[in-house]
């Protein structure tokens, strides 16, 4: 479990993919890995996901793909026997939380209270999705919450954009960023698969700024 997470600190970002037709898929993950960013979260949020996620997984096994916006068992099944490396949730669901633990497939539930932090940490959890990140207050929200739950980590997801996430990927708390805006349902219909290239290219160079060293002066 803890070999997928540390690749997704690695990535700093995940891009998070809502697709339609698993045809596209094959292209999705080109344009992905010629973008540098060998990673991607596929959303249950369409019927062609698990399609989406087997083919993915099948053309290119160099890549990390995970399911998002998993809300049941049987969507966690799916995504599992479709070749999904993870399992990201909306919400914090005790019954696939558990799942996943019992079959030994990170899971990272969303969460936006305490309350819901401390559900999580009772399961052994302490890398958690954090959403909907902006509307839940952000940057600001996260440096509050790392004081009291100074062993948790997060995955902000929501509101992400290039604008503001070199902001995120410097606070000690975020593991990554989910990033909706690297993949739109419209770039992979109108075949803009240099765009996404072009736009993954861009937040693989914004991770690497916002996690150099800072130069001390003497």
């Amino acid at each position: 479990m803890n070999e997928v997470l540390n690749q997704i600190e690695q990535f700093g970002v995940v891009p998070v993919v809502a697709i339609d037709d698993a045809d596209h898929a094959p292209d999705l993950g080109r344009a992905l890995l010629d973008g540098g960013l060998p990673c991607a979260e596929i959303t249950f949020r369409t019927a062609a996901a698990a399609e989406a996620i087997r083919r993915i997984a099948s053309n290119y096994p160099e890549m990390l793909v995970g399911a998002g916006t998993v809300l049941t068992v049987e969507q966690a099944q799916k995504a599992a026997d479709a070749g999904a490396q993870f399992i990201v949730t909306p919400g914090f669901d005790a019954a696939v939380v558990d799942w996943c633990i019992e079959r030994e497939i990170p899971v990272t539930p969303g969460v936006m209270t305490p309350t819901e932090i401390n559900m999580a940490l009772n399961k052994g959890l302490n890398v958690l999705k954090f959403f909907p990140a902006e509307a839940a207050g952000g940057i600001q929200t996260l440096k509050a919450i790392g004081g009291p739950y100074g062993g948790v980590r997060f995955i902000p997801t929501g509101g992400i954009s290039p604008a503001n996430l070199s902001y995120y990927l410097r606070l000690p708390m975020v593991v990554a960023c989910g990033g909706s805006w690297l993949v739109k349902k419209q770039m992979i219909a109108s075949g803009h698969f240099d765009q996404i290239v072009e736009l993954t290219a861009q937040a693989v160079e914004i991770v690497r700024e916002a996690r150099a060293p800072v130069a001390h002066a003497l």
